[in-house]
């Protein structure tokens, strides 16, 4: 059975990660988060107090830093699931803290960090048979991906999900704090000069405000099979 590359982009919280987690369990092929590889940066960054009070980055200082982070994901049996690892330190939960949440847009947003970061992503697809998440999966990782997905969902179900994202790794906030951040990263994504978040022109919506996680994976796997993507 042919192998491809299928990209999924989309805004925060939109179910982008879970959707992408559950193609790559059925069609067995490897899943990246490309939106943990940042957050990674962000958490080194925050470690080694290459951030301000006012959540300034010190950007030369983290450019010089980049050769000294290793990003990897190792998969986990129990939980099916892939987790990032550090510097050889699971950070799989510190990642999603609202802490980094904060400070991941901007990080995204440099210029050299965005080079680091996929280059290696793009060493992830060279065999195919992956399902890659982020936001600029599609139009720049991989702009000729032969399935190119861009997620919506409603703003009040974003927060939803989040909240209930963020409450199973025992880490509580409120839903205006959740609302803001993601306002906020959404701007930033939105706006940002190196790659910022854009709908690719050959990428299909899909819009899960209304749809429930098995919904939207039996949707792209009709979808797969009804464009015959993994026929010789």
């Amino acid at each position: 059975m042919k192998k491809i590359i299928i990209a999924i982009d989309g805004y925060s919280a939109t179910g982008k990660s879970t959707l992408a987690k559950g193609l790559a369990k059925k069609l067995n092929y490897i899943y990246v988060d490309s939106g943990a590889m940042y957050r990674a940066v962000a958490l080194y960054a925050l470690r080694n107090k290459l951030v301000s009070d006012n959540h300034q980055i010190k950007v030369h200082e983290l450019i010089n830093s980049l050769n000294k982070i290793d990003i990897r994901f190792v998969f986990n049996p129990q939980k099916y699931t892939s987790e990032t690892y550090l510097n050889n330190e699971n950070v799989e939960r510190e990642i999603r803290t609202p802490l980094v949440s904060d400070i991941v847009s901007k990080i995204s947003s440099i210029k050299e960090v965005r080079k680091f970061l996929v280059q290696k992503q793009r060493e992830y697809g060279k065999e195919k048979g992956i399902v890659m998440d982020g936001r600029d999966i599609g139009t720049n990782v991989f702009p000729d991906a032969e399935l190119k997905l861009f997620v919506i969902t409603d703003m009040d179900v974003r927060v939803k999900r989040r909240l209930d994202e963020l409450h199973s790794k025992g880490i509580y906030v409120t839903d205006d704090e959740v609302k803001h951040n993601l306002e906020e990263r959404d701007y930033l994504d939105i706006h940002r000069k190196e790659n910022p978040l854009v709908q690719a022109k050959d990428a299909i919506v899909i819009d899960t405000t209304d749809l429930d996680r098995d919904q939207q994976l039996e949707y792209v796997l009709k979808l797969i099979n009804d464009l015959k993507l993994l026929k010789e």
